[in-house]
């Protein structure tokens, strides 16, 4: 919570079950929307590589397209997708659905909508994950890491875009 605040972006799991969650982030950025939906989809220039399955953000890349991928190339010719576009409304709305990181090793999915707003002072995005699935012990377990991990990539992305820099500011 405490990164969230200072940086601008407000996070929240707004609900959870046995069977799901859902977190939501909201963040004002001081650009152009178009600017803050260009550079959205160059994903491996602002997410964290310790979120990655190569240890390499700039192996992520989005095809903003229906059936584009948000994927990661791996060594010899390996690869993940990570998550399949679905809705693309270029320079207001992605939406994705699949499982990040380890959810893709439970029985679950989610859908992703991203959507970028004119605002007072640039961009209003606001990001909803809802995620659906199985796990023995329920899935309310994920929904503060998935808050976290969330919180951390968007607060990323508002760096980058706001500074040309992803990294936290000092």
């Amino acid at each position: 919570i405490l990164l969230a605040a200072a940086s601008g972006a407000f996070a929240e799991v707004a609900d959870s079950s046995p069977n799901g969650f859902t977190v939501k982030l909201s963040l004002a950025v001081k650009a152009p929307p178009e600017e803050v939906y260009r550079k959205l989809i160059r994903v491996g220039d602002w997410w964290s590589s310790a979120h990655t399955f190569s240890g390499n953000s700039h192996n992520l890349s989005i095809d903003d397209k229906p059936m584009g991928c948000f994927c990661e190339k791996l060594p010899d010719q390996g690869g993940v997708r990570h998550m399949e576009v679905v809705n693309v409304a270029p320079g207001k709305k992605l939406v994705m659905i699949g499982g990040l990181g380890p959810l893709q090793s439970v029985a679950s999915t989610g859908s992703m909508s991203i959507d970028v707003a004119d605002a007072e002072d640039g961009a209003k995005v606001r990001v909803s994950y809802t995620v659906a699935g199985y796990q023995p012990a329920g899935m309310a377990a994920w929904a503060a890491p998935v808050d976290t991990v969330l919180t951390e990539q968007f607060t990323r992305f508002k760096n980058y875009v706001e500074r040309g820099d992803p990294a936290p500011k000092p």
